[in-house]
């Protein structure tokens, strides 16, 4: 499996504190991310969607800035797929986004930006954004 990376941004209208819930706990990012999130006694996280589960562990993060979680796979442990989703604001114009890094073995960028962008629509939704 061949993995690459997709980069994206998204703006959206709600503050950094607002977002962060909904990127970095399990509840908030079942609301708009996966069908579920769960997360263990050893905060390994479990993505859940198309009844399929997808273990990860939360690489990094900082506070109202960022996530990483990566997706190791047996035998891919040296490089292991990625979803990291940094928190900008723009001090020009006071406008935030949501930046997608996403290390994956999509087919088509195209179609990869089209499920992020559903995605951010999902969540700005829930956020009035």
């Amino acid at each position: 499996m061949s993995l690459k990376k997709f980069t994206g941004d998204f703006e959206i209208n709600a503050s950094k504190k607002m977002l962060y819930p909904y990127i970095s706990t399990a509840s908030g990012l079942s609301q708009w991310f996966a069908d579920d999130v769960n997360i263990n006694e050893d905060k390994e996280y479990n993505f859940i969607y198309d009844d399929e589960d997808h273990p990860a562990v939360m690489a990094g993060h900082r506070v109202n800035q960022y996530v990483k979680f990566e997706f190791p796979e047996e035998g891919e442990e040296d490089d292991p797929a990625y979803i990291e989703i940094h928190l900008d604001e723009n001090e020009l114009t006071q406008s935030m986004y949501m930046k997608i890094v996403d290390y994956s073995d999509f087919e088509d960028e195209q179609e990869q930006y089209e499920v992020w962008e559903g995605l951010i629509n999902n969540l700005k939704e829930i956020v009035g954004g």
